[in-house]
């Protein structure tokens, strides 16, 4: 369940829920969480993969990202109140049980302290290594790993187990024998003493990339349950044996698996790319596309719920924008104001756009702009439409863009499930695509705006829907039998959508000289060569998948079949 405010669990409900979820799946994945943050992410991501949604069943605080994010080493060197204040940053932040690094310990009092604040925040399970106090980080190269005697450290588990007051809260035994080469062997007989002293299970830890001396500890294990006469959870953190993979865990009969510290990892490496980006640059916008928009950010830590609210009840007005200022030498007037059954396409437009809810549009005119009769519009004029092209058009209107728009070509007409599907759809810079392109392609006698994507077009050709999938080109040149889709001349740009358009568009203006794109300048650049700058800068462009239910107006050829259409 996606966290939010409202979803927020007790500490005794949360505490019993890593209980629960081993009992009923048997096998569970965990990953690290540092902050508020991280543990938003953890907790909300899903990834559909057929018939099934995989998700994680909970977190790992880790004593070395949260040093690590502190910006202290991995030593024992965070305080007991810090480790608090992080550990209840990703319970406020999250719906999900969490397992807790302990790392040694320490001294059985402070241990038994340790056990109490941790039950009484809702903590499920914690994890102490066998290692001497301070400890270093096991996967360290060069350093001393000094492990515990087995006898106290078994007698700190069973000193932890007798001042828990809550039979759902676990202490799980790990186990460093591996790490400090002392063997297979030892590492079966300290698991033993640590099951007899009362651990609610074993992890066993490693640093060797092959993950043999793992699964021969799984195999060994199974013998001694065998032996002892009951089974505990065995838990593994396949930091450095990456390439297994769950089944094979399960196979060999782990329970738990931890990531243990890649949001940590993952969120320094960008850091620092981002970071070395804008020095080399001397200044932001190279970096823009490596980072998640600000407004991603608040809607994840809840600052956008109201507004999000908001724009779900209370219909928000969007603005449409027309680019209609240029000429066709086919047309004696602007095609926006060709006549289709007595009626200019232009009003046929605002038509259909009204009767989605829609009625703020903007059209900029140029070419015989006292054509333009159509009532209830913005009208923007462009006396320089037959100097630049089309780009120069969109941005006259753009003061108009704020909040986010949906841009229109001028010659074409649309129905208005196009325009309710768009508004519905998530993204901030979407376009429409139409996936009728491959069955009639062979009819086509003139030149398109055709879309290379990753993966072909849907099969269920009388939807229209959004789907997951990446644009490699968009241009007028792509071979006609590699397109997979044709771009309909419909867009939707989100706040944010605008703000990336905006910066392209202007850095390229200020600072783009020859060829771009397809176009001999950028003075002369399409629609679509922006895009393709937006997608060469490595920003999303999102897909609204469509069959047919439009018609562009390129020759009076298609004005005679569109009245028939009508």
């Amino acid at each position: 369940m996606e966290f939010k405010l409202t979803s927020r669990i007790l500490p005794n409900v949360r505490r019993r829920m890593l209980k629960d979820l081993l009992e009923k799946k048997s096998f569970i994945r965990i990953i690290e969480a540092h902050n508020g943050l991280s543990a938003i992410i953890a907790n909300n991501i899903k990834e559909h993969y057929k018939d099934e949604i995989r998700e994680f069943d909970g977190f790992w605080a880790s004593s070395f990202t949260d040093s690590a994010a502190k910006g202290y080493p991995d030593i024992e060197l965070v305080g007991a109140e810090s480790r608090y204040e992080t550990i209840r940053q990703i319970l406020n932040s999250s719906n999900k049980p969490i397992i807790i690094d302990g790392d040694t310990g320490g001294e059985a009092a402070n241990f038994e302290y340790f056990i109490r604040a941790l039950e009484d925040m809702g903590v499920s399970m914690v994890i102490i290594e066998d290692k001497k106090f301070p400890k270093r980080n096991s996967l360290e190269g060069g350093t001393i790993q000094d492990q515990a005697d087995p006898d106290i450290f078994a007698t700190k588990i069973k000193r932890g187990k007798e001042v828990q007051i809550s039979d759902d809260f676990m202490i799980i035994a790990r186990i460093e024998s591996l790490i400090a080469g002392s063997g297979l062997r030892d590492a079966i007989y300290r698991a033993k003493k640590y099951l007899l002293a009362g651990a609610d299970g074993i992890m066993i830890h490693s640093k060797q990339r092959d993950p043999k001396e793992i699964l021969n500890f799984a195999i060994e294990y199974e013998k001694l349950t065998k032996e002892l006469g009951f089974r505990k959870p065995l838990v593994c953190v396949p930091t450095t044996y990456n390439t297994i993979t769950e089944e094979e865990l399960i196979e060999h009969g782990f329970n738990i698996v931890i990531y243990a510290n890649h949001l940590l990892r993952a969120a320094h490496k960008a850091m620092k790319e981002t970071a070395s980006i804008i020095l080399r640059n001397k200044r932001a916008f190279e970096a823009e596309s490596m980072c998640s928009p600000v407004k991603t950010v608040f809607k994840d830590v809840g600052f956008l719920d109201v507004k999000e609210k908001d724009l779900k009840y209370i219909k928000s007005p969007i603005k449409v924008i027309i680019p209609a200022a240029g000429s066709d030498p086919e047309f004696n007037i602007p095609k926006g104001m060709t006549l289709l059954k007595s009626k200019p396409v232009l009003q046929r437009q605002i038509e259909t756009l009204k009767n989605c809810g829609i009625n703020d549009i903007i059209v900029i005119r140029g070419y015989k702009k006292e054509e333009f009769t159509v009532d209830g519009i913005k009208y923007i004029d462009n006396d320089e439409y037959d100097e630049y092209y089309i780009l120069h058009s969109l941005f006259k209107a753009e003061w108009d863009m704020g909040g986010g728009f949906i841009f229109i070509y001028s010659d074409i007409l649309f129905n208005e499930q196009i325009i309710k599907n768009l508004l519905n759809s998530k993204g901030d810079i979407i376009l429409v695509l139409d996936n009728s392109y491959t069955y009639h392609k062979h009819k086509i006698d003139k030149i398109l705006e055709l879309v290379l994507t990753k993966s072909k077009p849907s099969e269920q050709t009388r939807d229209l829907y959004q789907i997951k999938n990446k644009i490699f080109r968009i241009g007028r040149s792509i071979n006609k039998d590699m397109a997979d889709y044709e771009f309909a001349g419909i867009a939707y740009f989100s706040e944010y959508g605008v703000e990336i358009i905006r910066r392209i568009y202007n850095d390229c203006k200020m600072n783009h000289k020859g060829n771009f794109h397809e176009a001999d300048s950028f003075e002369k650049a399409s629609f679509v060569d922006l895009i393709q700058e937006v997608i060469d800068r490595g920003f999303q462009v999102d897909i609204l998948e469509v069959h047919k239910g439009w018609i562009e107006i390129h020759n009076k050829k298609d004005i005679e079949f569109a009245e028939r259409l009508i």
